[in-house]
């Protein structure tokens, strides 16, 4: 599942963050809630937005075919969008959620520049448009005629950006300028002309320079194929009515979304987690959570989280707003479009320089990857309460059963109201390389449990949505020799329904290398809900030495690399026979309580204002109520 969210940024009077609704265009708030749809027919709007989807999709799928790197075309860690001319995303590809859920940031800054036709901007920039600097994003105006109408994005993973290790992932980096070479939006093409001097500078700066180029080629190929497909749109329905279904499909998604907002009962839910480590310092670093659901709207206040650290996981603004749209895009049905219509309803309250609103010149690497995962996990902990979804906990009980009272119309809960219990909970990033060469991996693990059934195994959860690299082109490419790779049975939470296992994969390597690590609970399980038991947590080692969640080392030729990733938790108190096969292997801790490995439950309440003892203050700017 994946999604995007909305623009957020400075207020340029009082220098707070707020969400920046003007800049997405309210996206007709006042329309929406009378459920109108506008002039469109409902037939005519699918038809067209599908056929939007599709471009995105059609644009991911060339990508994969024509990148020169693994980590692209077998990984397929990459994603596709289309934004209309004010830079609202209008659609996107199945694609990796925490590039999609930031992308919209990146489109903001290239239009802020004066794009014109022809033009392709590339940017990895986390402060100005970017998540993390191995993620290259390009920006490309789409026309019809010679009119600007919106434009095609596409971010991908690139294996190598240069920096203090192969891999751009650093563990112990301490600042930005340590993980790799910074761009800033700058034209890669000019008028349909690509710009030499610029692409012989990024590839300079990677240790593996002809995939960069390669790589950097298929995503610019990518817009250029949005270009002929949104042209031939326009062509069989009528410029003027395919840009009408832009406008539409927002307000459909705000509609929609508003809806099931709507049928939660207004309170305040505040969870608390912890990020295990920032590669500098292991000890666990706070981080809390405070969803409040007001009518149709919900706001995430991330006050009392902890400030800035001195290692990588420090979040981007962009990637914390991503993860809270995440967690709302999974308490929507499946039917709803993904698109900046969809969060309109969803602001997010960060404290500036804090852990999740880092600033120039943090070290964020490991932000993008683990720390979205914690984000993403904690706010859906809060969810849960919300929903009812975990009656283990004294605050879901509280607001369980007011669902029950509302209109049949408004009632889009059953999804929420079966949320599973957490996942693995971490993206188990594993880098390895030498001087020419890097190897990326994010290692799958456990589903957590739901009502409906037993959590998968060995899948990426949350913020990640790739695949992984078969081993036989791993061994082709790469000095590795790849010596288990299974899953790790009995790793699950146990439950009524167990949650799924994580896996175990073991690496060796062929000549000296380097080896990064950046993980997450390998001390605090995912935790089981409504009853249900922890899932187990990783573990990381060398030759049988164990290494910390955030490590990195030098390997000498023969070192056995093994991570095993967590399983996720269970649901349902456990009877005989229940459970994980061979039950829960490892040890554990109580897995965060009744809110897992999502959170600790702090307290659920029916008021729905924070002052200044709860947090920091909550966002005072309202949705404006103009059309689109």
């Amino acid at each position: 599942m994946v999604l995007l969210g909305c623009f957020v940024g400075l207020d340029p009077v009082t220098w707070s963050c707020v969400t920046d609704v003007d800049f997405l265009g309210g996206l007709g708030s006042a329309a929406v809630r009378g459920g109108k749809l506008g002039g469109m027919d409902p037939v005519t709007l699918a038809v067209l937005s599908s056929a939007v989807g599709g471009i995105a999709q059609e644009m991911g799928t060339l990508l994969v075919r024509s990148a020169y790197s693994s980590n692209i075309k077998e990984r397929r860690d990459c994603s596709a969008a289309l934004f209309d001319a004010r830079g609202r995303m209008i659609a996107q590809a199945a694609h990796v959620p925490v590039h999609l859920g930031a992308m919209y940031e990146s489109v903001r800054v290239v239009t802020e520049r004066g794009p014109e036709p022809g033009d392709v901007w590339v940017l990895n920039d986390p402060f100005s448009g970017g998540n993390h600097l191995p993620d290259v994003t390009l920006v490309a105006p789409l026309l019809l005629g010679d009119e600007v109408v919106g434009y095609a994005a596409t971010r991908a993973h690139h294996s190598d950006m240069g920096g203090m290790r192969p891999g751009s992932m650093p563990a112990d980096s301490t600042e930005i300028f340590a993980e790799g070479l910074i761009i800033p939006p700058i034209r890669l093409v000019r008028a349909g002309q690509w710009q030499a001097d610029v692409l012989d500078l990024i590839c300079a700066n990677s240790r593996t320079p002809d995939l960069r180029r390669g790589d950097l080629r298929a995503q610019a190929a990518a817009a250029g194929l949005a270009q002929t497909r949104l042209t031939e749109l326009a062509h069989r329905h009528g410029g003027s009515v395919v840009l009408e279904s832009f406008a539409e499909v927002l307000r459909y998604g705000e509609r929609r979304s508003r809806a099931v907002i709507a049928s939660l009962p207004d309170g305040v839910y505040r969870v608390e987690s912890e990020l295990e480590g920032d590669g500098v310092d292991d000890r666990d670093i706070a981080l809390r959570v405070a969803v409040v659901i007001a009518g149709d709207s919900m706001t995430v206040d991330f006050g009392g989280t902890s400030p800035a650290v001195r290692g990588n996981v420090n979040c981007p603004r962009a990637v914390t707003r991503s993860a809270c749209c995440f967690a709302l895009r999974v308490l929507l049905p499946e039917d709803v479009p993904t698109g900046d219509g969809t969060y309109a309803p969803l602001t997010v309250v960060t404290e500036p320089g804090s852990l999740v609103d880092a600033r120039r010149p943090s070290a964020v690497v490991a932000g993008n990857v683990e720390t979205s995962q914690r984000i993403a996990d904690t706010v859906l902990a809060a969810l849960r309460l919300a929903t009812g979804a975990d009656a283990g906990s004294a605050g879901a009980s509280e607001a369980a059963g007011v669902s029950e009272a509302l209109p049949a119309e408004t009632v889009e809960i059953s999804k929420a109201a079966v949320l599973p219990a957490p996942g693995q909970g971490t993206m188990n990033n594993l880098v390895i390389g030498g001087a020419t060469w890097t190897y990326y991996e994010t290692l799958g693990g456990g589903q957590g449990a739901s009502a409906r059934g037993p959590g998968p195994s060995g899948v990426h959860v949350g913020m990640t949505n790739t695949l992984n690299t078969p081993i036989e082109a791993l061994e082709l490419e790469y000095p590795l020799r790849v010596e288990r790779y299974e899953l790790a049975d009995g790793t699950g939470g146990r439950g009524r329904h167990a949650g799924g296992a994580g896996l175990v994969r073991s690496v060796r390597v062929l000549e000296p290398a380097t080896l990064s690590v950046l993980s997450d609970r390998r001390r605090h399980a995912p935790g089981g809900i409504a009853g249900g038991e922890p899932g187990a947590v990783g573990h990381n080692d060398v030759d049988g030495v164990s290494l910390p969640p955030k490590a990195s080392r030098q390997l000498p030729a023969g070192a056995v690399v093994t991570l095993r990733t967590p399983g996720g938790g269970g649901w349902g108190p456990p009877s005989s026979g229940d459970g994980a096969a061979g039950g829960v292997a490892g040890d554990t801790d109580d897995g965060g309580g009744a809110c897992g490995g999502g959170g600790h439950v702090v307290t659920g309440s029916d008021d729905t204002d924070l002052d200044e003892a709860d947090g920091a203050p909550v966002d005072e700017h309202p949705l404006p109520a103009d059309e689109v």
